[in-house]
């Protein structure tokens, strides 16, 4: 089953309100005594339901984690859609400036801190958690897959593995770099990381930049699951072609 209530996040777009998604197994109905890990993903309103999603397309995790069996909770979140770059914002560790979106700020430290510290709190309140880094995960697509990749090296005492599908490596790769050299990887972090072979052409040099990231990440010792999609494309239906792969790396 999936809970749908609304949530604020003040420090970013005040009283506004938007929708968060929680996925519950069955089990958790009738096993009272069981607590269980939690997935935390980006662009909640994506998630779950064609009719929420912006394009008209979901990832699909509901008939997958019904079908699998699959005992975790996933808690998602929306995205900010504010035509003035809201989700750029929100989901960027990094300012940066690029012709066709023009001078983006970095908004991504607001909606991390509020996810630990706020988001987090509260689901482990309101379900029974395994509230402990390694029962934690985060996982994301395009800028949310670079949030994921930023919550796994800056917020390692929450989260212990990530999937970060498509993610989007072109908004500041030297900065990107910095930021894995000075991470304080954690013993046992685990990424999953994709790329879609037909993205490779959005932007200039990715799969340079692409090649060049994996190897730092390999060298900060992350056990990295590193993939280039045959035919993958930017887009829902695509990612959710990948959910049984990421997600044997998330369950370990």
């Amino acid at each position: 089953m999936v809970h749908k209530y609304t949530t604020t996040i003040p420090a970013l777009t005040g009283d506004e309100p938007r929708g968060v998604y929680v996925y519950l197994p069955d089990s958790y109905e009738w096993d009272s005594g069981r607590r269980y890990p939690v997935l935390y993903m980006f662009d909640g309103h994506n998630v779950f339901f064609d009719s929420d999603a912006t394009y008209g397309k979901c990832w699909g995790m509901k008939e997958y984690m019904d079908y699998t069996g699959t005992q975790m909770i996933i808690a998602a979140v929306e995205c900010n859609h504010s035509p003035d770059h809201g989700r750029l914002k929100e989901y960027t560790p990094f300012a940066f400036e690029n012709p066709s979106v023009g001078k983006i700020d970095a908004r991504g430290k607001l909606t991390m801190d509020w996810m630990v510290h706020e988001f987090k709190e509260d689901i482990d309140r309101r379900y029974r958690t395994l509230p402990d880094r390694d029962h934690t995960f985060i996982a994301g697509s395009s800028m949310g897959g670079l949030m994921s990749l930023y919550a796994l090296l800056d917020y390692p005492q929450y989260f212990s593995r990530a999937a970060a599908l498509s993610p989007s490596l072109w908004v500041a790769p030297e900065k990107l770099l910095r930021m894995i050299r000075n991470a304080e990887v954690r013993p046992g972090t685990v990424l999953y990381m994709d790329y879609g072979e037909q993205e490779f052409g959005n932007h200039a040099d990715m799969a340079k930049s692409f090649a060049k990231i994996q190897g730092k990440l390999l060298e900060k010792g992350i056990l990295l699951t590193g993939r280039i999609v045959p035919g993958g494309t930017h887009c829902e239906a695509s990612w959710e072609r990948q959910i049984p792969i990421f997600m044997k790396v998330l369950e370990g």
